[in-house]
């Protein structure tokens, strides 16, 4: 086994830009439908790598008992928008990335996927100055796991030689899906099967054990 690719999730694993968007969907429920704000939280958290859209259509089903209308898609979806851009693009990146993308970039390919819309992780990527470290960045649609077949498709490497860099079960089951490695970062890893790390400080560690096993 050697390595061949890095994919990282980006909100929580790039950027320190989870709490802001769960306050920021906390603020719609509270809007729309306050009584399931504790509930939608929980449900946000848990499925940190599914699409903004998605999870307004759970809160819908919860609340409601119906589907959201395209409209009101459109309609939540600009509000989550203003309410979180900003901090986003504003917000530190996660503990040991800087050190891992240098070590990495120009070594192996590196990718972004990512829960959230295509051209707002590409805008938010490039305002940060980041973007010129990835091979490609992938932005919903479609679903986690399609983004990192796609990642590996365009990269042309076995999912073996891959590794995913995640901090949501929706990242780890997507890695299960596409058969690549998993790196976990937060306490929803601990006591599970995969490594992880509170943060991306001891990554490099873990990534240079993945290369010298192919050597």
């Amino acid at each position: 086994m050697a390595l061949s690719c890095i994919i990282f999730d980006c909100d929580g694993v790039i950027i320190e830009s989870v709490d802001a968007k769960t306050r920021a969907f906390a603020k719609i429920s509270d809007e729309v439908a306050p009584a399931e704000t504790a509930a939608f939280v929980d449900y946000v958290v848990l499925h940190g790598g599914v699409s903004r859209f998605e999870k307004f259509a759970w809160l819908f089903r919860r609340a409601f008992d119906r589907d959201i209308t395209e409209e009101e898609t459109q309609i939540f979806g600009k509000k989550f928008r203003q309410y979180c851009l900003e901090a986003v693009i504003g917000a530190p990146l996660v503990p040991g990335f800087t050190d891992v993308v240098k070590r990495w970039h120009g070594r192996v390919p590196l990718y972004v996927a990512s829960g959230t819309p295509h051209y707002e992780l590409v805008e938010i990527l490039r305002q940060k100055g980041l973007d010129g470290y990835f091979k490609g960045i992938y932005g919903t649609p479609p679903a986690k796991a399609l983004l990192l077949l796609t990642a590996l498709r365009d990269c042309g490497v076995p999912p073996s030689e891959t590794v995913m860099v995640g901090d949501s079960k929706t990242d780890a089951d997507a890695a299960l899906i596409a058969g690549t490695l998993f790196y976990g970062r937060g306490d929803y890893f601990k006591n599970k099967s995969w490594p992880w790390a509170d943060d991306l400080t001891r990554l490099n560690d873990y990534l240079d054990s993945v290369s010298m096993s192919g050597k």
